[in-house]
């Protein structure tokens, strides 16, 4: 417990006390926010955001490193191989979208790296997740992932090796990417108001790090040893204190980092940030062995880029109308004349509710397999 506390609170404590200074850093590097706003938009705040200091996840990315492996050490639990891919995930994805906000920042237009440039980088990045986490088994013979689709834990009946060694590994590597790609781009797309994707991250990885605690004083020491009951109600999960620590170092971190990003934000998180949020979640779900119920914890960041398809596919269907003003959503609610504050608030309380009854499915499953 004291390696937990003690990662979330000097992650907080970085991010809260060193933000003003990156941003003085970020100023002096031209590290400034280039903002696109339609003229019909109805936010005229939109344009005085232009300049503000961006790439502000490089903060929290930091933070929750040094947070991380202080807490490890503080209290005898050196870092493992779930908990440095985690890291790997955050700082991997972080630096796909570091590139793109760069490239935005050093031609001061509003286009970085093309989308499919954007997923061949978050592939190179999960393609060699995969791999390790389906390695390095502890003395029970658990691996920091497994080769099974889950939900609340493995579903035995979706097993990718059930098709053979290298179909298996296939599906697997494409279902990791997936899940990767998905997550890191939902989170980019519901970054777009000031704090709204750091608050909702807060909540859903705040989410993960109760679900991989309750999973370490749940844990399956035993291994096959361990009775037919006792294994239904345990969980198989190769490091889930150390992916508590991880998880709650970021939640410190982000709790820190919101205090300069909330309306009015003095920093912009930018893809950096959103896509290293994504890469958590990515990591968390899969290595939770909780993949699905991810779609109730982190349903938030499923809202944007949900209402970006629909909006499409009703455009196509109907031959030009819309069905939303603008997507994502909360900037059609933006254009509806709800002040930017309303919206953040009201999407934050959407994201702990979903948190909330994610967490509460994961335990009331627990309490039904007992």
């Amino acid at each position: 417990m004291r390696s937990l506390l003690t990662a979330a609170a000097i992650s907080l404590a970085f991010t809260l006390f060193l933000t003003p200074v990156f941003l003085r850093l970020f100023r002096k590097w031209g590290w400034g926010q280039v903002i696109r706003t339609p003229d019909h938009i109805n936010n005229p705040s939109h344009a005085e955001k232009r300049g503000t200091p961006t790439m502000g996840g490089t903060i929290f990315i930091v933070g929750t490193i040094i947070g991380y492996l202080v807490g490890a050490f503080v209290g005898n639990n050196p870092p493992t191989v779930s908990g440095l891919l985690v890291l790997w995930m955050m700082v991997g994805l972080g630096a796909v979208g570091f590139i793109d906000d760069y490239m935005k920042v050093r031609r001061q237009r509003s286009l970085g790296l093309s989308g499919w440039r954007k997923v061949v980088g978050q592939v190179l990045v999960a393609v060699p997740f995969a791999v390790v986490a389906l390695n390095f088994p502890n003395r029970f013979d658990q691996t920091p992932a497994s080769p099974y689709i889950s939900f609340f834990r493995d579903i035995p009946v979706l097993s990718f090796m059930a098709l053979g060694p290298i179909i298996g590994w296939i599906l697997y590597l494409t279902w990791v990417s997936f899940i990767s790609v998905a997550w890191s781009n939902s989170t980019n797309v519901t970054d777009g108001l000031d704090g709204l994707a750091t608050g909702a991250g807060i909540f859903v990885v705040g989410a993960y790090s109760l679900i991989a605690f309750w999973q370490f004083n749940q844990a399956c020491w035993g291994g096959a040893d361990l009775s037919l009951a006792a294994q239904s109600a345990c969980y198989p999960t190769r490091d889930p204190f150390d992916l508590a620590i991880v998880s709650a170092a970021f939640v410190g971190a982000l709790v820190g980092y919101l205090w300069w990003a909330a309306p009015k934000a003095e920093v912009f998180m930018g893809d950096v940030g959103s896509m290293a949020i994504g890469g958590v979640i990515a990591a968390m779900s899969i290595l939770t062995r909780t993949e699905l119920l991810g779609v109730v914890v982190a349903g938030v960041f499923i809202i944007g880029p949900a209402t970006v398809i629909m909006q499409r596919l009703y455009f196509k269907a109907t031959r030009g109308n819309r069905l939303f003003l603008m997507t994502p959503f909360h900037h059609h609610l933006e254009m509806r004349g709800w002040p930017e504050i309303s919206i953040v608030i009201r999407m934050w309380m959407i994201a702990g509710m979903l948190a909330v009854t994610g967490v509460g499915l994961f335990y009331v499953e627990w309490l039904a397999s007992t």
